[in-house]
């Protein structure tokens, strides 16, 4: 498998793992989100902390930490313009799928089709395709994706019906849950021609919903394409009438889309799910004391892909909540304990998630731009200028460091700082 390939299979895919029975939520929890009921959350919640005790934010597959050296130099702007015509070469020739490319032939969610529209989207918007190959690519995934919405037929980005395709852990979950579906003879149900579009209150369609949704408003940003517009608010749409679940990281991805959606419309109706959702949905998961303060409470959550994942949704509703908001004191707290604890660890011990700690950094960067204060107590500036120097230390090596999206976003924030020769 060719290395833009991996990545693209690679791309988030450390998502759905397996429903483990020490961290199966209390029926009490799933009750209380579905009716949204604050008191009960938080009594679920305290009950599932008593029942987890010293495994509290301890994530189910421990951490493996890569210390980064304190003096790598971020790369330079001409060697990020390079980086740029790496990536666009490579996506050139190795995308393993086309727009006709029938659901059960893909190895991939469509996630990974999203990483591509957002790094096109990333390319065109910072002037850095000279020659057509990011429009080509992004066009192509567009493509595949309206067609995906539409032949699902129920508003939200589905997931493909194959088996055997890849061994990506993604892949092989919905396969089990596809069998199990077969086996309760509810299959007929969440398919239709070819892709799952009911995930029957698991609440993992949220994932490839929420990527795919603002992969495609950044691909209107970049294009004032109406298709991609009108296909971003139906996946919005979708994402407002989802029920809450008791995995936090699915709630969050639609809180993500749902802010990315406010500030693209200014409906205020977006924004009070995003809130609502946030509240509600993620922020109640996460550790207030204790050893592993900032956290997410479950063995699953606790792991640091979902924790940026996390951090990241939460970050994007800050920066569209005005700062008298009454609920910014909220998410902004739970932004500096979820930062402090993991950015901590990145400085003392390493980098032990690459995708989603960077893009969640440089989304914390820009958001909090201007509280210089905030920036330092959440160790957030420097978590990231070791994670810089680790990436160009790769790009340097030949190696495309992060997944499409996160890669482009890199490379359009060392363009915005604006280095010469380096740091």
């Amino acid at each position: 498998m060719t290395r833009t390939l991996r990545l693209a299979v690679l791309l988030l895919v450390v998502a759905s793992h397996p429903v483990r029975a020490a961290r199966k939520p209390s029926a009490a929890l799933i009750q209380a989100l579905a009716k949204q009921d604050a008191a009960a959350i938080r009594e679920a919640v305290a009950s599932g902390l008593d029942a987890l005790g010293s495994r509290a934010g301890r994530p189910e597959v421990p951490d493996e930490f890569h210390p980064v050296a304190a003096d790598l130099r971020q790369l330079s702007d001409a060697e990020a313009k390079e980086s740029f015509a790496i990536l666009l070469e490579r996506l050139a020739k190795e995308l393993p799928w086309t727009k006709d490319t029938p659901p059960e032939a893909l190895s991939m969610p469509l996630r990974a089709v999203a990483s591509v529209l957002t790094a096109a989207a990333n390319t065109l918007l910072c002037g850095q395709d000279p020659d057509g190959k990011a429009r080509a690519a992004g066009t192509s995934a567009a493509a595949l994706l309206l067609k995906a919405q539409h032949d699902a037929g129920a508003g939200c980005f589905p997931f493909p019906v194959s088996k055997g395709t890849s061994k990506a852990k993604a892949m092989e979950v919905a396969a089990r849950f596809l069998e199990q579906a077969e086996k309760q003879g509810r299959l007929e149900e969440i398919v239709r021609n070819g892709w799952v579009f009911d995930d029957l209150s698991d609440g993992g369609l949220q994932f490839d919903n929420g990527e795919c949704g603002v992969a495609m408003w950044e691909w209107y940003a970049a294009t004032d394409d109406p298709e991609a517009r009108k296909s971003a608010l139906a996946a919005t749409e979708w994402a407002m009438k989802r029920p809450l679940v008791p995995n936090w990281n699915y709630n969050s991805f639609s809180v993500n889309l749902l802010a990315k959606s406010f500030a693209m419309t200014g409906e205020s109706r977006f924004l009070d799910a995003s809130i609502q959702k946030a509240l509600l949905g993620v922020i109640p998961g996460q550790l207030t004391e204790g050893p592993h303060t900032g956290r997410w409470m479950d063995p699953h959550n606790a792991r640091p892909a979902y924790h940026y994942i996390m951090i990241r949704s939460l970050a994007r509703l800050a920066s569209v909540l005005p700062p008298a908001h009454p609920d910014m004191a909220t998410i902004k707290n739970a932004l500096q304990l979820g930062l402090s604890c993991r950015n901590q660890e990145i400085i003392t011990r390493g980098v032990m998630n690459k995708d989603k700690a960077t893009e969640a950094l440089l989304l914390v960067q820009t958001v909090f731009a201007a509280d210089t204060e905030f920036l330092q107590k959440t160790a957030s500036k420097r978590a990231l200028e070791l994670l810089a120097g680790a990436l160009s230390q790769e790009a340097r090596s030949g190696k495309i460091p992060l997944s499409p999206a996160e890669w482009t976003g890199f490379l359009t924030y060392t363009l915005a700082q604006g280095t010469s020769g380096g740091r």
